[in-house]
């Protein structure tokens, strides 16, 4: 039987003294609430209440009960409230995965402020290049680079995204100038691994025509933040999200080349998304999610 509704039919009558005052409170007839009681009662195996037309009173199996049940209504109408409250107020632990290259420079940079502004908050992150299963890993929130294939999946788009072509000053003085893309021909660039075989950089001119480019260099990495690393110390030429390199660009670390030129080696949207599932979305979550955008924001403006 479904035992939650009839026990808190039956703490109301007994904190109510009858049944009719229990219908009442509860939007029954006393005859359900009756039938509740009897139904408890013969599950239980024991009556728990003696009843005259005149007042009711425990049996002492039903004052034990009552102690018991009147507890445990209490600790379930705790629980619901703890669940209410993590859906209107930011708190316990949020779970994040993000690629590696937007959680260094991006996410985690951004912490402080974030759990400062909501200090009952703690954040579980997990750095990685690899996709990762929101369900079986227990991830409230995937901050991922491209669209989002997975139907069963929500993906916000927190920034937008161009491919930069750039180095280190001190790169680009002790080289031949990159007028055009086919100059990259003599010039070390720094590749992001995505399969075996020669990589190819793709240039748009303003006409629309793009132009297929083979690149190599010295190194070549599954992970941008090395990548990054290596080309403001100067190995050579490389393609980054325009969001990573802003700083670097701003400060003259890094000058950028081509700029009439899009530029893309990839075939797919080199956006950031937040992606989470597909459920009522927990106060936590949209709470991050809102503010990482408005980090984006701040740092494009």
């Amino acid at each position: 039987m479904d035992w939650l509704q009839p026990m808190r039919i039956f703490v109301s009558v007994v904190q109510n003294g009858s049944l009719s005052s229990a219908g009442r409170e509860l939007g029954l007839s006393p005859a359900s609430v009756s039938r509740h009681i009897s139904a408890l009662e013969s599950g239980l195996g024991c009556r728990l209440l003696n009843r005259s037309s005149r007042k009711l009173t425990l049996t002492e199996a039903g004052a034990v009960y009552f102690g018991k049940v009147e507890q445990i209504l209490q600790q379930v109408a705790e629980a619901n409230d703890s669940v209410a409250q993590l859906q209107t107020a930011p708190r316990g632990t949020l779970r994040v995965h993000s690629r590696m290259l937007v959680g260094h420079l991006v996410v985690v940079p951004a912490l402080p402020r974030f759990l400062a502004q909501y200090p009952d908050l703690k954040v579980d992150l997990l750095l990685s290049n690899h996709a990762v299963d929101l369900v079986e890993r227990n991830v409230d929130v995937d901050i991922r680079i491209g669209k989002l294939n997975d139907t069963s999946l929500v993906a916000r788009r927190l920034a937008p995204a161009e491919r930069v072509l750039c180095a280190a000053p001190a790169y680009l003085a002790a080289r031949p100038a990159v007028a055009q893309p086919a100059d990259l021909a003599s010039h070390s660039c720094l590749t992001y691994r995505i399969n075996v075989g020669q990589t190819v950089w793709r240039f748009i001119g303003g006409d629309g025509a793009m132009q297929e480019v083979p690149v190599g260099g010295c190194l070549q990495s599954d992970n941008g933040l090395a990548l990054l690393s290596a080309t403001l110390a100067g190995l050579g030429v490389s393609l980054m999200p325009d969001w990573a390199v802003r700083e670097p660009l701003r400060d003259g670390r890094l000058q950028r080349l081509l700029p009439q030129y899009r530029i893309s080696h990839i075939e797919f949207d080199n956006g950031v998304y937040a992606v989470y599932q597909r459920t009522l979305m927990s106060a936590k979550v949209r709470a991050f999610i809102d503010f990482l955008a408005t980090t984006f924001e701040d740092a494009a403006a």
